[in-house]
């Protein structure tokens, strides 16, 4: 089997340097010096948090907390820590006023209807975030989240750049380790804290450790599903997870426009030079 472990190795400083570059470059070219993000506690957004202060000085970067009732208090203290240790400004906002009178209405909604409320709840709060700090959201999905569509549309899943969205989720753990995020909370297992006990790889029912050399294998080297079983990995595994990045690639995309026109938006009209950066 090839060893996939060491392609997923990373030079640590080189991508340190292009993602910090890419924050600063990216606000810059559209005129902002701030940034807002949410800090959930987690290793994502706590990798993200590190970034952008290296890139806009840390007096620059909102972190938002977003709690619901039900979010776990670790979550909230390893969130702070961050902030502790960068010198963040930052604000706790908490959305279980803005989302329970939805759940009311509807009382048979089930936890994942419950999940994606909360997610567009807390997009709803940084964006406004966004309005009245003056910034621009930076993201926190990763790689392997966006791949398999592990995320909320218009949610967790929206910003306005999104400088972990190239790295797959073991890729975050080297980076967050080399840039200081605490190792209580690279270690502990990822949850969006959707729900008490829910963890990323419960409910997708597949581990980071492994999805992560199937997708690098299929998208980073172009093999096909059959050449990766024969690489030594399971059929049914390499299987569900082609048909998981199938199924969700429209999360990735913006909204399809019907083109009718000489030269639509995101078929021609897309790449910098043509809004004058």
């Amino acid at each position: 089997m090839t060893n996939v472990d060491a392609l997923l190795q990373q030079d640590i400083p080189l991508v340190r340097r292009l993602l910090v570059s890419a924050i600063r470059t990216e606000l810059g070219r559209f005129g902002f010096t701030r940034g807002v993000l949410g800090l959930s506690g987690g290793v994502d957004s706590s990798l993200a948090a590190f970034l952008a202060a290296e890139a806009l000085g840390p007096e620059n970067v909102r972190a938002v907390l977003m709690p619901y009732r039900t979010s776990a208090p670790e979550s909230a203290a390893d969130a702070m820590e961050v902030i502790r240790i960068l010198g963040l400004n930052h604000v706790t906002v908490d959305i279980t006023g803005m989302v329970e009178p939805l759940f009311a209405q509807f009382p048979d909604m089930g936890q994942r209807r419950r999940g994606n409320v909360m997610a567009r709840a807390r997009m709803i709060v940084l964006y406004d975030q966004s309005e009245e700090w003056g910034g621009l959201v930076i993201g926190t999905s990763n790689k392997t989240e966006l791949l398999l569509g592990y995320g909320t549309l218009f949610g967790d899943m929206a910003s306005a750049v999104n400088p972990l969205g190239d790295l797959y989720k073991t890729q975050v753990r080297q980076l967050a380790r080399a840039v200081g995020v605490p190792e209580r909370i690279i270690a502990k297992p990822p949850s969006a804290d959707l729900w008490p006990g829910q963890t990323d790889e419960g409910e997708m029912g597949l581990t980071y450790a492994e999805v992560d050399k199937v997708l690098y294998l299929l998208v980073d080297e172009r093999r096909t599903p059959a050449e990766v079983v024969g690489m030594g990995f399971s059929e049914g595994f390499v299987r569900q997870v082609w048909r998981m990045v199938q199924r969700n690639q429209y999360k990735r995309c913006p909204p399809v426009i019907a083109k009718v026109s000489g030269r639509t938006l995101d078929w021609e009209f897309r790449m910098p030079r043509d809004w004058g950066t």
